[in-house]
């Protein structure tokens, strides 16, 4: 299980990750609003503002204060180690 740092010392299995998103269309707030209704949120962000969302096979939606880049440098940095 490879695990990615969304900030604050949070971390996500990037295994399950289907995407990461930008906060600031109106389809991906619809999903964070259901998400909410649903229970299915988990806000990771520590109180900052929500940069980044994650979208998980499981239909969990994580929020994170990083930036989709930096999540995805963090990624990439980690299947590197793998190898």
């Amino acid at each position: 299980m490879k695990l990615i740092n969304i900030g604050f010392g949070n971390l996500v299995s990037s295994d399950k990750l289907v995407a990461v998103v930008a906060p600031d269309s109106a389809p991906v707030k619809r999903i964070v609003q259901e998400a909410k209704q649903s229970g299915m949120l988990i806000d990771a962000t520590c109180g900052r503002k929500c940069k980044s969302v994650l979208i998980h096979e499981s239909n969990h939606v994580v929020l994170s204060a990083v930036s989709c880049e930096t999540i995805q440098n963090r990624a990439e940095e980690s299947e590197e180690k793998d190898d």
